[in-house]
């Protein structure tokens, strides 16, 4: 194995040492990413290289003088990088591994389980694909010859027969026009009697009595199919009719643009902790990755509300914290306007995220939110609680959400009490898109 090799395989561990996905989600930084740019830390592994000694250290193996005997103590045990004696406290070095949302969805899918569809939604263009379309009328460079010939040829087909075999039957004695028709429809032969009539009045006399009965005549004349004539003689003409024609167009093939826009609400009232916040974060952040990899515009609204419901900023969305009451419904009520003065549900996918600590104001989640979540028309809904300690006495709004949507295919409900839920939250809204 030479360097080369070496190096390909210290990259490979440095790709294996990238710390695990869910790891990082449940507990990384997630704040070193940017909307566009997923930054995953890696451990730093020193690739291999050359190292030249200086000559003037002695000859090959002969160390630098004063070796011990063999079971001579070599020293005392050196302190490490700690004080005291005591084991280092820094952590390793890191590098990131940096991937675009496209390949984050990617990797959560495989992590999941999960292959969500994102559905096309505007028309954002009609292009003209194949010429798989055909139509009774168009300009002659459209005309689908080989169609218009296999339909003649299908009709020759059907009205031919011997011509030399059937008049052969016409020189049977005592046999006429009259006769050899009957005699033909019975065999299946698609012979007028205009035409035997014809070619009866040009057979000469002498010869209208050449068989003695039709049994000889088949007995002694052989009969040629339509295709042993076709491959004999050729094809010299084929009947073709007007309504054979036909001529190609080309399919018309619908472009929809894969739009997304991700409504994300959080409660930011006064019981609204670090903690609770930070759980938010680690729900809300992947999701918006994960759908920005899925589509092909994705866009993001963030609504912070405690009593009341306002518009605010990415940046700080996380970060706010009110000191007021708690009245989710707001959200709701700001979003459905968002929602239908700029994304209209016919353009655009839509998915509507709010997370808390289920604390509501009285009678708010039934009176008013839950009719909210019914007439916005969405791909999904879904709440996340954040509870670290276990619910709190009044905090019943995700409980109140998941009885009334229980049988629902486009409502999510996630608990999360640690970080350790937080995969388990995903997936659970996740797969019920997917479903």
């Amino acid at each position: 194995m030479g360097l080369r090799d070496d190096v390909e395989r210290y990259r490979e561990v440095g790709e294996e040492r990238r710390q695990d996905l869910a790891e990082f989600i449940q507990y990384g930084d997630l704040g070193r990413s940017l909307p566009h740019e997923v930054k995953i830390p890696i451990k730093i592994v020193d690739l291999p290289g050359f190292e030249y000694d200086r000559r003037d250290r002695g000859g090959v193996g002969q160390g630098q003088g004063g070796t011990p005997d063999v079971g001579a103590p070599v020293g005392q045990p050196q302190p490490g990088d700690g004080e005291d004696g005591k084991p280092g406290g820094e952590g390793g070095d890191h590098e990131y591994y940096e991937m675009d949302p496209e390949e984050f969805a990617q990797e959560l899918d495989e992590t999941l389980g999960l292959d969500l569809e994102p559905k096309g939604k505007e028309i954002v263009e009609e292009i003209e694909g194949d010429y798989t379309d055909i139509t009774r009328t168009g300009p002659s460079s459209t005309l689908d010859f080989e169609r218009m010939f296999k339909e003649g040829l299908k009709r020759k087909l059907a009205f031919d027969f011997d011509h030399d075999y059937v008049t052969e039957a016409l020189k049977v004695e005592g046999w006429g026009p009259k006769e050899v028709f009957e005699w033909a429809r019975a065999q299946h032969m698609p012979v007028s009697r205009a035409w035997l009539d014809d070619r009866y009045a040009d057979i000469p006399d002498e010869d209208r009595a050449t068989w003695p009965s039709i049994e000889k005549m088949e007995e002694n004349v052989d009969q040629t199919t339509s295709i042993e004539r076709i491959r004999r003689d050729g094809i010299r003409h084929l009947p073709f009719r007007r309504e054979d024609e036909r001529y190609r167009y080309p399919e018309i093939v619908e472009t929809r643009e894969k739009n997304v826009v991700v409504v994300n609400i959080r409660d930011v009232s006064g019981s609204m902790r670090e903690t609770k916040r930070e759980l938010v974060e680690r729900v809300f952040t992947p999701l918006d990755w994960y759908l920005q990899g899925k589509y092909d515009n994705a866009e993001f609204v963030y609504i912070a509300h405690d009593a009341e419901a306002w518009q605010v900023e990415r940046p700080e969305f996380f970060g706010i914290r009110s000191g007021g009451g708690t009245k989710i419904s707001s959200a709701y009520q700001l979003a459905k306007v968002i929602l239908d003065e700029e994304y209209p549900w016919a353009e655009w996918n839509r998915y509507v995220f709010a997370a808390g600590d289920s604390e509501n104001s009285s009678n708010d989640t039934e009176e008013r939110v839950i009719p909210l979540m019914e007439e916005i028309d969405a791909n999904l809904h879904a709440y996340v609680e954040t509870q670290p300690s276990g619910n709190a006495i009044n905090a019943t709004h995700a409980e109140e959400v998941e009885r009334h949507f229980k049988e629902s295919d486009n409502v999510a409900v996630a608990y999360v009490t640690s970080p350790e839920d937080v995969l388990d939250a995903i997936y659970t809204i996740l797969s019920t898109e997917e479903t």
